[in-house]
């Protein structure tokens, strides 16, 4: 967590926050709690990752694979899905998100 309040100049409590609603997804599997730099544009949480997240657990996605799913190469979108929303294009991964059901 020091890290990610370091990263986004944040005070922790606001940090727990971006986790406990969505805004941001991390994961113990490596150790430490870590989320992916990726997930943050200037410091901040990216702002189409939210919704993303959401539909994600709302298709039964655990945070690992959420974060998995997000950084992997997925067929439908012709590249990862962190890429397409880094480019604007949420409606097309969220699209596919919901059809992981």
């Amino acid at each position: 967590m020091p890290d990610l309040v370091e990263a986004t100049g944040e005070s922790l409590s606001r940090v727990r926050r971006y986790l406990d609603e969505a805004y941001l997804i991390g994961s113990r599997r490596n150790g430490p709690f870590a989320v992916p730099s990726i997930f943050l544009v200037e410091g901040q949480p990216l702002s189409s990752l939210r919704g993303t997240i959401i539909a994600l657990r709302d298709a039964g996605l655990t945070d690992d694979e959420a974060i998995d799913w997000l950084l992997d190469h997925e067929e439908a979108i012709g590249q990862a899905p962190i890429a397409s929303l880094l480019q604007g294009r949420k409606s097309e991964v969220r699209r596919i998100a919901r059809t992981l059901a």
